[in-house]
């Protein structure tokens, strides 16, 4: 048996490439295969699922791939390890066993329990309006269940809710033998599943300013492998399209992050000490993470139906495109007056040309965004008063699609739970269970401060260097290089220092000086009400920015264009700054 373990990660959201299982098992080396395919909207989807049908609420894709590549999985003695169970992870179990005796498949298969609380909703719910119509209500687990369900021989493990991370930090525990108190390796391990978790994000998938790479093809699936001392490699199979690099892994790094005390189940990761580094083709080493207790709290994403929601766009072309706003805003209210949604929101496009030479540049688009708890208030009623504008509102009335019925939308909530009221327990094949003890020892706080002896400065370099007399105004992305996405109804975008930048540490420092929480309000304006924090990353060349609230009551519930934030790093990197000259 390898000291190294190599696992590899096929997917980072339901949804992701059908292919990329087959192409891990066949591509080369690899002991186990590890899918994502949960995020909090997917436990929203998954709890519809199983509402219309109660043998569901799994991610039935991951059964169908196992249809054509499990016995090549068997095959090669890869072990595969999932949390495609979701709210039903029995029964996805008991769905691989059903394939596997069809197809004459000798495997094992495990599942672990204990992240569903949806029978503790109410009492988990942060106000009156969050109780009683929970859909799902699931504990974010760690990786020692998985540890003990491939030690009692399991060749597959479905799991429901644990982090992202616990896929890869689960089998590593498993191979090396980890213990509870193994604070290091298992913050090593967290940051290398962290790198994998999205899949190919790590392999120049979504990368700031790697779009010109993309013409050879799709990236391939990234790697890690995993020493015993938690130190790993991120890499790829050879041959296979985009690249592992320090500016690719050092995106994941940074990518939906909070403080640089990254709470986990089992271990506080503190990516403040992450040390990255190329280590050959398409290798790139992480050593140094350093690891303290994990907090007491797990916690607990609830979802619940927040009520029904429609919405209407009206096309304004040419000249007065303040005051036909106005005045179909006005009609459309006045119609709807006596029985008005509760939620009535407008969003005014205007990016319309002085003299356009298209239509398309002459028109402006007004949004309006409707919720209720009763369907028929924002259904047909809702969208067929704003058709029936048509011939008696503005010159050149026009919507962008019929009239359309209300659909449900949910709301996330971010609970907590100690983590000594956690019930966690593997599942064998003979319906055996082996219970699985929590945390040795738990911080009672919120967050960890970093471990004696590697506190991170806040600055690198800088002195005059970064202080130029002569300065050029330009996009923020011309210098550096960043990733965002969504922690709720939060927001982050970690911005860095690109690894091939000459004068990286002189650019660091003026980075550091320029993200403020003030300056990061005034470069996106939708952020100027909210709470915003800024965290240096010096070992990283980033500083992860935190926008509280930027995203509302989640993905399923926001009316934003880009309700998850995939793209708010690349606006930030749009707007224009003042950069010392010698920096560019």
């Amino acid at each position: 048996m390898s000291a190294v373990l190599r696992v590899g990660n096929c997917s980072g959201f339901y949804g992701d490439r059908f292919g990329a299982m087959r192409e891990l098992l066949e591509g080369g080396e690899l002991d186990v295969l590890t899918g994502d395919y949960l995020a909090e909207l997917t436990m929203l989807i998954l709890g519809r699922d199983r509402m219309k049908d109660p043998s569901l609420g799994y991610a039935r894709t991951f059964a169908r791939q196992l249809e054509d590549w499990l016995g090549l999985a068997a095959e090669r003695g890869v072990r595969i390890v999932s949390n495609a169970g979701g709210l039903n992870p029995g029964g996805l179990a008991e769905r691989v066993r059903e394939i596997a005796a069809a197809q004459g498949i000798s495997v094992r298969v495990a599942y672990v329990e204990g992240d569903d609380l949806l029978d503790r909703s109410d009492e988990l719910a942060l106000t009156d309006d969050d109780s009683g119509d929970a859909l799902t209500a699931n504990a974010y687990l760690g990786g020692f269940g998985i540890a003990a369900a491939l030690e009692s021989g399991a060749d597959v493990v479905i799991t429901g809710r644990v982090t992202d991370a616990s896929l890869t930090v689960g089998p590593a525990i498993w191979r090396h033998g980890w213990a509870r108190d193994d604070y290091d390796a298992l913050a090593g391990a967290t940051a290398a599943g962290h790198v994998i978790e999205c899949g190919a994000q790590a392999t120049g998938g979504n990368l700031a300013g790697g779009v010109g790479a993309l013409s050879a093809g799709l990236p391939g699936f990234p790697i890690a492998e995993i020493a015993s001392d938690g130190s790993a490699v991120i890499t790829k199979h050879r041959g296979t399209g985009g690249a592992i690099t320090v500016d690719s892994v050092t995106a994941q790094l940074v990518y939906e992050i909070d403080a640089p005390a990254y709470l986990g189940p089992d271990v506080v990761t503190h990516l403040d000490t992450v040390g990255v580094a190329a280590d050959g083709s398409d290798r790139v080493r992480l050593s140094g993470v350093r690891g303290s207790p994990p907090p007491a709290a797990l916690k607990v994403c609830l979802n619940r139906v927040g009520g029904y929601r429609n919405s209407v766009e009206f096309l304004l072309t040419g000249l007065d495109v303040d005051a036909k706003a106005a005045a179909v805003r006005r009609q459309l209210e006045s119609v709807l007056a006596g029985r008005e949604p509760a939620s009535i929101e407008w969003q005014l496009v205007d990016l319309t040309e002085s003299d356009p030479t298209t239509q398309e540049v002459a028109t402006a688009r007004l949004r309006c965004h409707v919720k209720d708890t009763d369907p028929k208030r924002v259904g047909r009623r809702f969208s067929g008063a704003a058709v029936e504008l048509a011939l008696s509102s503005y010159a050149g009335f026009t919507l962008t699609a019929p009239p359309g019925d209300a659909t449900p939308y949910g709301v996330y909530r971010a609970a907590y739970v100690d983590q000594s009221e956690i019930r966690q327990a593997v599942v064998l094949d003979d319906g055996a269970r082996v219970e699985v003890d929590g945390p040795l020892s738990r911080r009672d706080c919120a967050s960890s401060p970093p471990p004696p002896g590697r506190r991170a400065r806040s600055t690198r370099g800088g002195g005059e260097d970064a202080q130029s007399r002569r300065q050029s105004r330009v996009p923020l992305g011309t210098l550096a290089l960043a990733r965002s996405g969504d922690k709720g109804g939060d927001a982050n975008v970690g911005v860095w220092i690109g690894a091939n930048h000459p004068r990286r540490d002189a650019a660091y420092g003026w980075l550091v000086r320029l993200l403020t929480p003030d300056r990061v309000r005034e470069l996106l304006p939708e952020a100027k009400d909210l709470d915003v924090e800024t965290y240096p990353l010096p070992n990283l060349y980033a500083v992860n920015v935190v926008i509280r609230g930027l995203l509302g009551d989640g993905v399923a519930a926001s009316t934003r264009i880009d309700p998850q934030a995939k793209a708010l790093g690349e606006w930030l990197r749009a707007r224009h700054v003042d950069v010392p000259e010698e920096l560019l």
